[in-house]
């Protein structure tokens, strides 16, 4: 059963349904999409059909290609058309009894087909109760948009047979897909890790760090990141990204890295749900640039530069008798410098290299480095409680999210003993023991052991 799967069903036409459908047909295989919906399927085929075309103008397809992948979807209200199928993928409403329903029923039409859910957050083992074959039972997650996104979670249900996700692992790879294998856990690989990136954005948010468009800048311009967590946040939808959070808090009883945001909650009680609604963190027009000051930062009472070590600006100028700037993380390549002053009106930077400087409210730990610092915390939590190998950890996060590198790569680079001393700093000067360093830093820490291998290998 390794080898790749060639006659897929899939039962949904949105978006996910219609681009895992696409993904399938573009691999040559056989592909059968149902839906109650007739219009579903209409808006469906005319969205694959859309972007085969937008393919082949930009030189990605050659001529008759697109017609040739369209020709290779079926398009059916009748899910006794899936009889046939190898592999049957569910992509309806995120809803647990929707799905265990849909399921009961294609066990009866294709009683030998493998079968997968899309979800992105409900259990696996959950949705196989009640299955004659659960060992047959997996979930195939795809990242939006599926025919884009590299990335597909295989999940294990306490169940599957090991044969159903290695033959998963394969029909992914042999579809262009980065696939990694993930225990059954709340929030898989990339919904549980990622975390601590929105709920950092919002904490410095609620805590006056600084503007939300300043903190958007330091996330992408520091961080290396596609986009900042707040403007993130208003493109996914804060009410999706606030239930996410609300349902991974609650299944592991409060025991994670992250609490849900306030802000975000206020937010959705108005009514400012993100672009969907015209308005979220930010307008219509997105996030506005960020304005930095007319002088860059080397004029005015002297300071010295300090780097960040998780420790407050206003810690280290006691401890070194002058005021300090303190310098947040930043990739070798950000144009600007980001840090805090220990007293206001101080900011002559003796010995900093002539950028513009975007200044932050002094707090332990800064922005850019808390934010990475938490996203290694929760990726190292993972490693302890087996929910993938490291390297597949940092994959998922690097094909998922699109993020510059791994959390765990990036306390590797960092160097684990420093990562854990700037945790400990961050935890006694805010008091908040989420900060306390996960037990797989503190290992590699004491034993040099690495964390991670190359999630680009």
């Amino acid at each position: 059963m390794s080898k790749p799967l060639h006659h897929i069903g899939v039962v949904g036409a949105g978006a996910m349904g219609a681009g895992i459908a696409q993904v399938a047909a573009q691999a040559g295989c056989a592909v059968t999409v149902t839906d109650v919906s007739e219009a579903a399927l209409a808006k469906g085929h005319a969205g694959v059909s859309a972007a085969l075309q937008a393919a082949h103008t930009k030189g990605k397809l050659a001529a008759g290609e697109a017609q040739a992948i369209l020709a290779r979807i079926s398009w059916s209200v009748a899910l006794e058309d899936h009889a046939h199928a190898q592999l049957l993928i569910e992509a309806i409403v995120e809803e647990a009894e929707p799905k265990r329903a849909l399921f009961l029923r294609l066990q009866d039409i294709a009683p030998h087909a493998v079968m997968a859910s899309n979800t992105s957050s409900l259990s696996i083992t959950a949705l196989a109760q009640g299955l004659a074959a659960p060992k047959r039972f997996a979930g195939f997650h795809f990242f939006n948009p599926a025919p884009l996104m590299k990335l597909v979670e295989v999940v294990r249900g306490s169940a599957t047979d090991p044969a159903v996700t290695a033959c998963l692992l394969e029909t992914a790879k042999a579809w262009g897909k980065h696939a990694v294998l993930v225990r059954d856990v709340p929030g898989f690989i990339v919904n549980r890790v990622a975390r601590p990136f929105y709920s950092e954005g919002w904490r410095a948010l609620e805590e006056g760090v600084a503007s939300p468009e300043a903190i958007d800048a330091a996330l992408r311009l520091g961080g290396g990141f596609r986009m900042g967590p707040l403007e993130l946040g208003d493109l996914i939808g804060h009410d999706v990204n606030y239930a996410v959070a609300c349902s991974i808090h609650a299944a592991y009883f409060g025991r994670t890295r992250f609490v849900p945001a306030l802000g975000q909650a206020r937010l959705i009680a108005s009514g400012r749900l993100g672009r969907k609604t015209g308005a979220g963190v930010y307008g219509p027009d997105g996030a506005p640039p960020v304005s930095y000051p007319e002088k860059d930062g080397h004029e005015g009472v002297p300071v010295r530069l300090i780097m960040g070590d998780g420790r407050s600006a206003a810690t280290h100028a006691a401890d070194r008798q002058t005021p300090v700037f303190l310098k947040d993380w930043a990739q070798p390549t950000c144009p600007i410098l980001i840090g805090a002053v220990s007293q206001p009106g101080h900011s002559a930077l003796t010995g900093a290299p002539a950028k513009p400087v975007l200044l932050l409210q002094d707090r332990p730990g800064g922005l850019v480095l808390r934010t990475w610092l938490q996203l290694a915390n929760a990726a190292a939590d993972a490693v302890r409680d087996q929910v993938a190998s490291p390297a597949d950890i940092d994959a998922a996060m690097c094909f998922g999210l699109n993020y510059p590198m791994g959390p765990l790569a990036w306390a590797q680079a960092y160097g684990p003993e420093h990562a854990v001393a700037a945790l400990n700093h961050i935890a006694a000067e805010t008091g908040d023991s989420h900060y306390t360093p996960s037990e797989t830093l503190q290992r590699a820490a004491l034993t040099g052991a690495p964390l991670t291998g190359d999630p680009h290998a």
